[in-house]
């Protein structure tokens, strides 16, 4: 289980109703499903932690180990 926290880059607030999803490596993993972040800016995830990609509103924001709570700047 992880947590993808997103914080809007001008203001340092929360990003609230952004679509998060992540894309794992390796040929057996796949991807999530799409969740979108809360008023705390947290987008909780249910999947064992690993390497890939980390996509908000589609767009590639992070690329490496993801586990416990990673916090990404838009």
């Amino acid at each position: 289980m992880f947590t993808v926290k997103v914080i809007e880059r001008s203001t340092g607030k929360p990003a609230y109703y952004k679509k998060v999803a992540v894309i794992f490596k390796g040929f057996f993993r796949g991807a999530t499903k799409d969740v979108y972040t809360d008023r705390d800016g947290e987008a909780h995830f249910d999947y064992d932690n690993g390497n890939g990609t980390i996509y908000v509103q589609g767009e590639n924001v992070y690329e490496g180990e993801i586990s416990g709570r990673k916090i990404i700047y838009i």
